[in-house]
């Protein structure tokens, strides 16, 4: 018999309790929180920009494509035109840096006013309702 309440008990522990709802509606996104992260966001964006720039311009130097480029360009300008004067590393880096650098403004500036059109929205549309559910 005590075999048979040891098993009772087994099985009730057994049992999945129901799993419980939760319905939430975000209603608002704070300013500088929206701000910090889109900073960050585009921070990291930027970094990647400039990572890939240097080894893409890398593997087109290592290849030779880079020379084969400048010499389909000096046989329709002349032979006194040089690609890699134009598009030499220090150049190609720069423009690289100066468009992260203005990535990361605008992409800060369009996270500011993103979480301000959400928030004039929700006082319009009421916010956006998440449900959860615990398993």
């Amino acid at each position: 018999m005590s075999n048979s309440v040891a098993d009772k008990l087994a099985s009730k522990s057994r049992k999945k309790a129901p799993a419980k709802q939760v319905r939430l509606k975000l209603v608002y996104v704070d300013f500088w929180s929206a701000v910090k992260f889109s900073f960050l966001l585009s921070v990291s964006l930027a970094i990647v920009m400039v990572v890939a720039t240097f080894l893409i311009y890398t593997v087109l130097t290592q290849t030779g494509s880079l020379d084969k480029i400048g010499s389909v360009f000096a046989d329709i300008a002349g032979d006194e035109f040089d690609i890699t004067t134009v598009f030499g590393i220090q150049q190609v880096m720069g423009f690289t840096i100066v468009g992260a650098v203005l990535n990361t403004i605008v992409g800060t500036a369009l996270g500011a006013v993103a979480a301000v059109i959400y928030n004039l929205m929700v006082k319009i549309a009421g916010g956006f309702q998440l449900g959860f559910t615990s398993s």
